[in-house]
């Protein structure tokens, strides 16, 4: 029906001249027009390579909408041409555009063209032998009186062409100009003298006060903080030396602190260890250290074994992935035979099929053959068929295009309701002011949904949550730096008490030094 409805709007010069409206046809007309409108749509493929070509070779700069007319024309050429005979074929072409149908004609029946890929597009479509004795050869015979009809439109064009040329032509007449004066010389304008620019003045190379008495302020700010440094580090070295002298406690920060009493505590740990090793007994460690030397000899001699058995193990296994891969190899060399075998048995096979498939397109050839014989009892039979299928699909267009009337008809209706209401809603006054009920909630259908008023008391219970969690962490923060300030009091006691332990400790030691030097001195 699509097909149809192209074909009959008739927006081009062909379906002005064939396609008429039926109540101005009398019969034959009317008979011929389905005809031609049947054997369109029904050789639509056909038909289409030959437009195709035409308009990506020939007719690149023609109009898309006149395609239906180079398809009449290719189809009255292709299968009317004996019925209708020269005289009514060229009567119908010289009806039309000349230079349409004159670049058409020259392509459609080039004989080079259809001896070559015509033939071959058609032949793809239809069986090769019925296309050449069909078609191509009518065309073929028919070629030289269409050319005479090609040359006709020609001189026709080159006629047209002349007239309009000699009509355009125009005698040249010479200008009646009047004869220039000769322009004067203008006078030279005067050069202008240009002001002299006010100097530079100094003070652009000049830098300026402020820049100056900055430096000598960081000069003397820089010479004061050197000599600062210098007095802290001279007061730091004799406070250092002080203290080393004096053994006065120095002030200490909490890592220091922290530092100091875990070394102290390390330090009594080990002591009271070797105190129980003493009472326990313990003895030379010479003894335990020759085991340890002799076990670890034992455990590099197990490494070392490990070594060279995993090293042995990887050998093994490299042989026998070539023994793996030479299995391999000889296994795909017994299916790549066994592969040939079979491709030899199939391509036996498929020669075979070729030529069963060759006597069976001989024999079906022959039928086409024997069918061609009753053509013409077919082609009738072929016409009421064809005239049969028009006048249903004339009377399916008709009802479905009742149905599209009524359809349109009814979205009108839906649409002009449609407008009233809303025109209406228009016309009804608005509310500016608009009264806001804080106690409900907004009914969007959610189920986290509150009014303002319970979002402002959960909001203020958050905030209360929030500031009693902020005091409960500081009053924590608090108790923690409590006890972390009790710790390093108590780890500073610690310390003093360790040092007074060890100046005392060094204090009898330097006496019993000093003891034993004195009875040396006295035996001596």
């Amino acid at each position: 029906t699509k097909g149809i409805r192209n074909l009959s709007k008739g927006r081009d010069n062909a379906s002005q001249h064939i396609f008429v409206h039926e109540s101005t046809l009398n019969v034959a007309e009317e008979k011929f027009v389905l005809e031609t409108l049947a054997g369109c749509i029904e050789y639509k493929s056909l038909l289409d390579v030959v437009v195709n070509a035409f308009f990506a070779r020939d007719g690149r700069h023609c109009l898309i909408s006149e395609r239906n007319l180079y398809i009449v024309i290719c189809y009255l050429a292709t299968f009317q041409l004996e019925e209708l005979g020269l005289q009514n074929f060229s009567r119908i072409v010289k009806s039309l555009d000349t230079v349409k149908m004159h670049k058409f004609l020259r392509f459609f029946f080039n004989a080079l063209y259809l001896n070559t890929w015509i033939k071959d597009e058609w032949s793809q479509l239809y069986d090769s032998l019925y296309v050449k004795e069909n078609w191509i050869d009518p065309l073929l015979r028919w070629q030289p009186k269409v050319q005479q009809l090609i040359e006709q439109l020609a001189d026709k064009l080159s006629s047209r062409t002349t007239d309009v040329k000699m009509s355009t032509v125009t005698q040249p007449k010479e200008f009646n100009l009047t004869v220039p004066k000769p322009r004067a010389i203008p006078v030279p304008l005067p050069v202008p003298v240009l002001e002299k620019s006010p100097p530079v003045p100094p003070s652009t190379y000049k830098p300026p006060k402020e820049k100056k008495q900055l430096e000598k302020i960081k000069t003397k700010n820089r010479q004061k903080a050197e000599v600062s440094i210098l007095c802290t580090c001279y007061v730091l070295f004799f406070l250092l030396i002080i203290c080393s002298i004096d053994n006065l406690p120095i002030k200490l920060n909490a890592a220091a602190i922290l530092r100091e009493g875990a070394l102290y505590q390390r330090k009594m740990e080990q002591e009271l260890q070797r105190i129980e090793n003493l009472l326990r007994g313990t003895g030379d460690p010479s003894e335990f250290l020759e085991w340890q030397k002799q076990m670890r000899g034992k455990d590099l001699e197990e490494q070392l074994a490990e070594i060279e058995y995993r090293r042995l193990q990887g050998k093994l296994s490299h042989e026998e992935a070539v023994l793996a891969h030479q299995n391999v190899i000889q296994e795909n060399k017994k299916k790549a035979d066994l592969m040939r075998e079979e491709k030899a048995e199939l391509m036996h096979e498929y020669a075979e099929r070729c030529l069963q498939e060759q006597k069976e397109m001989r024999e079906l050839v022959e039928k086409v053959v024997e069918g061609h014989k009753n053509a013409k009892q077919a082609k009738l039979k072929l016409q009421k068929y064809k005239q049969q299928i028009v006048q249903e699909v004339c009377e399916e267009n008709r009802e479905l295009l009742r149905q599209a009337l009524e359809e349109e008809e009814e979205k009108l209706k839906k649409k002009y309701e449609l407008i009233q209401q809303i025109r209406a809603i228009e016309s009804l006054p608005i509310l500016k002011q608009k009264f806001v009920d804080l106690t409900e909630t907004g009914g969007h259908g959610l189920i986290c949904e509150m009014s303002i008023v319970e979002l402002r008391e959960r909001l203020a219970l958050l905030r209360e949550a929030q500031k009693a969690a902020e005091e409960e962490k500081r009053d924590q923060i608090i108790q923690d730096k409590q006890a972390k300030e009790q710790l390093l009091l108590d780890k500073l006691d610690q310390i003093s008490i360790f040092r007074a332990e060890l100046g005392r400790a060094a204090a009898l030691n330097s006496m019993r030094r000093k003891t034993s030097q004195e009875q040396n001195s006295a035996l001596l």
